[in-house]
């Protein structure tokens, strides 16, 4: 069988961290924003906002 178009993988990255609240639940908006190339919006309340900037960066190619 063939997978299609909208199910097929365009890369993997490996991070050392996920953006987590304080809570430690992983923000998958804030994952999907950086795949899409959309804006991440408030991400100040994350427990390391610091990281959201580094996945944006390795997923630029930077």
């Amino acid at each position: 069988f063939q997978i299609g178009e909208i199910a097929k993988c365009k890369g993997v990255w490996i991070v050392p961290d996920m953006p987590k609240t304080r809570s430690g639940k992983i923000m998958r908006r804030v994952l999907g924003a950086i795949s899409n190339n959309g804006d991440v919006g408030n991400v100040m309340t994350l427990a390391n906002p610091e990281i959201v900037e580094e996945i944006q960066k390795m997923v630029a190619g930077k």
